[in-house]
């Protein structure tokens, strides 16, 4: 059976989700507010924080989302790009991003410049999909060129969103191979230096763009139910639906909780989809019970970090490796004497688990000095971009990440004498899962020593 054939039920899984997505807009509604709300979250400029929540109420919100992932698979579908554990991946960012920031109008340019760059190319646009996709990482600069700038132009949007979805397939293979796998959110990065080199350039054509905070606070128990449901499902679905027996199952979890994370590593081909279902509704239980613990809210934001940690779950995080760095974040705040529960800081705590691969990798204390770092970091790395990398938290991870990892190597290397890349840079080429024995014996290994 061919990969393609494997897990082509993602494409449907994908569109349940949208499904499930539209039929709670209804639910939350009111009806007749929807397609005038889905009108305004179109319109808006859309700039770093934009709580579509805020904008046109949690209904149009996830509505748009619904529209936004249901687009998403068929992309993916019409390109025949392999569907695997990253796949899930995209549905966690397409469906969460869209809560704030991403829209149905505005992802368009970024595809049709993906597409254009693999005609370049004159390759598939199967190889170039998934950058096309997370790309719209930049929809804010379509949407704010459009309605927002100075001299505000819908071609002018559309232009820069066909430009920068060119560009950004070749500059996010480059980001990757620096980073050595420990930001999991490598476009965010690649998008992060790109806004970077735009927004002097609008700055200096007499534009000036700037960060905005629209952020809901009476949403929390709406959507604490909605999540609850859904992560109970899937663990639910993990664990009875999967076709494996449920003991299989467990198994395969604890597996997953003793890996790095470091990327690549696609969890859906190496423990299935039973584990995967499992750990992603954990680690959206998780997700949630920390922002309402410190006492945030649910709105458009928080709920897509938590929907980006879910689909994260099947490609390099689990609850081992992203508690560290949430602490991390908490300690910042406190060391800081910054509310933990500012805007910014919610949304670091859950999107700052990019770096979860370092705790997995060097161990938890690594994992709270990276979170640590970042809680200071991603507060600095908004400005500069002007709010229009929906990936700030990716492009902060990435600075970290390529500090870090020499800089813990040259110590570490030291007590971890089998510390080695070979270890953890595992290409999944084959379609059956992977032998994980091997990890269990470098770990002992490590231990000796």
């Amino acid at each position: 059976m061919s990969e393609r054939e494997r897990y082509g039920w993602l494409f449907y899984a994908g569109l349940a989700l949208a499904g499930l997505m539209a039929l709670a807009a209804v639910i939350v509604g009111p009806v007749s507010g929807l397609l005038p709300g889905l009108w305004k979250i179109i319109t808006v400029q859309d700039l770093l924080i934009t709580d579509y929540c805020y904008v046109a109420g949690p209904g149009p919100a996830l509505l748009n989302a619904s529209l936004v992932l249901a687009a998403a698979m068929v992309a993916v579908r019409l390109s025949g790009e392999q569907m695997n554990g990253f796949t899930i991946v995209q549905m966690g960012l397409m469906a969460g991003f869209s809560l704030f920031g991403k829209n149905i109008a505005n992802i368009w340019p970024m595809l049709l410049g993906g597409w254009l760059y693999a005609r370049y190319r004159k390759e598939p646009f199967a190889k170039y999909v998934s950058a096309a996709l997370l790309s719209t990482a930049l929809s804010p600069l379509v949407s704010y060129l459009a309605f927002g700038s100075v001299r505000a132009n819908v071609l002018l949007g559309l232009a820069a969103g066909v430009a920068v979805g060119f560009l950004l397939p070749p500059l996010s293979a480059y980001t990757y191979r620096i980073q050595n796998g420990m930001n999991l959110y490598n476009m965010g990065f690649a998008c992060g230096l790109c806004a970077m080199m735009i927004v002097p350039v609008m700055i200096a054509t007499g534009d000036h763009p700037v960060t905005a905070l629209y952020w809901a606070k009476q949403y929390n128990g709406t959507f604490a139910a909605l999540l609850t449901i859904l992560c109970l499902g899937l663990i639910l679905i993990g664990f009875f639906g999967s076709g494996r027996p449920a003991w299989a199952v467990w198994a395969g979890y604890r597996r997953l909780l003793s890996t790095t994370g470091r990327a690549p590593s696609d969890y859906l081909r190496m423990f299935g989809a039973g584990a995967v279902a499992v750990n992603a509704g954990v680690n959206g239980l998780v997700a949630m019970g920390y922002i309402l613990l410190i006492g945030g809210q649910l709105n458009g934001p928080t709920v897509g970090a938590v929907l980006t940690v879910m689909g994260f779950s099947a490609y390099g995080k689990h609850l081992r490796n992203i508690l560290p760095i949430m602490a991390g974040v908490w300690l910042g705040a406190t060391v800081l004497s910054r509310s933990v529960n500012a805007p910014s800081l919610q949304i670091a705590a859950l999107f700052g688990t990019t770096l979860a691969p370092v705790a997995g990798h060097f161990g938890w204390p690594y994992g709270v000095l990276a979170g640590l770092i970042h809680s200071a970091l991603v507060l600095q790395t908004g400005g500069p971009v002007a709010g229009l990398n929906l990936y700030n938290n990716g492009f902060s991870g990435g600075l970290i990440a390529t500090v870090l990892y020499p800089t813990i190597t040259a110590v570490a290397r030291h007590k971890r004498p089998h510390l080695q890349d070979s270890d953890y840079f595992d290409q999944f080429d084959e379609d059956k899962p992977i032998d994980t024995s091997k990890w269990r014996t470098h770990k002992r290994d490590r231990e000796k020593n």
